[in-house]
């Protein structure tokens, strides 16, 4: 038994709803995204332009091109070579796009995210770079691509669910690109399969390191060396960070009232999950859940 660290981290990011639009209105020199907590992605659909940020040179970018950004990660997109400061910030709303074609056209697409998230298959990637895919090697890639700039063209019944769906796919495809291409570490031996399958399957229990270490036959402290440098933090970290999302998703997902979402995800008290849950989220879980329903 192994676990797919790509399977799960896309789980762990699949709290709240999704966003994404077709960018046509760069006008003549280009957009800033939102420094928001999402973690997503752009890919190029035509023309040429340049990934501009903060830290470092512009990076040219052809349709086709793939854009990773972290939550919180300050950058924008660009028709020529200027600074962010030049740019206008636009809106991630699911606005359509005209269905006309554009000289210079891209996608984007987000899940909320805190800065943290991707603990493990994410925490060694810079916070934005561009790529090119290996179309070749994925060619269900393309057509996921097309599927999803038609979807954000025009409205339609079953659009957000078919939004979401697609965007996870891509996602998916990007994780195995980054996989091939840094040699990431996306499935884990079988102790510590086991030890991630309990805590994702129970976070309700009170489980210790000591436990976690006798599940994964391992030493206490061989144990958390290893968990730490395959999910990149500790066990009891990495534990109440499962807890919180699971949390999260239960509140999006469910009408479960908040002292249930506390005991099924171990904690003794709503008091207790609320103040765990704010350091967390920024918010109580009523409010994160009201703010979820009104989106």
């Amino acid at each position: 038994m192994r676990v797919d660290l790509i399977t799960a981290t896309v789980n762990s990011l699949r709290v709240g709803r999704v966003q994404g639009r077709r960018v046509t209105e760069a006008g003549p020199t280009g957009v800033r995204m939102p420094v928001v907590a999402r973690l997503g992605f752009h890919t190029i659909r035509a023309g040429e332009g340049w990934l501009i940020t903060n830290t470092s040179a512009p990076v040219r970018v052809r349709a086709g091109d793939v854009i990773y950004a972290s939550p919180l990660a300050e950058h924008g997109i660009a028709r020529t070579p200027c600074s962010l400061d030049e740019l206008l910030t636009i809106t991630m709303d699911d606005i359509p796009a005209s269905p006309a074609a554009a000289d210079f056209e891209f996608l984007c697409a987000t899940y909320p995210a805190q800065p943290t998230a991707g603990i493990g298959l994410l925490r060694n990637l810079p916070d934005v770079f561009a790529f090119t895919p290996d179309y070749a090697g994925h060619p269900g890639l393309s057509a996921l691509l097309a599927m999803l700039s038609d979807d954000m063209t025009q409205a339609a019944p079953g659009s957000e669910a078919a939004r979401s769906a697609l965007i996870d796919l891509i996602f998916v495809h990007i994780l195995r690109h980054l996989q091939h291409s840094t040699s990431a570490e996306v499935t884990v031996e079988p102790g510590l399969a086991e030890v991630l399958d309990l805590i994702h399957d129970h976070p309700e229990k009170p489980w210790t390191v000591d436990q976690l270490s006798a599940v994964a036959s391992m030493s206490r402290s061989a144990f958390t060396r290893r968990f730490g440098t395959v999910m990149g933090a500790p066990p009891m970290a990495y534990l109440i960070d499962w807890r919180l999302t699971t949390a999260a998703r239960l509140l999006q997902e469910t009408d479960t009232p908040v002292a249930g979402v506390a005991r099924r995800v171990g904690y003794s008290t709503p008091f207790a999950l609320t103040n765990a849950f704010r350091r967390k989220y920024g918010v109580a879980p009523s409010q994160y859940r009201r703010a979820g329903l009104a989106r």
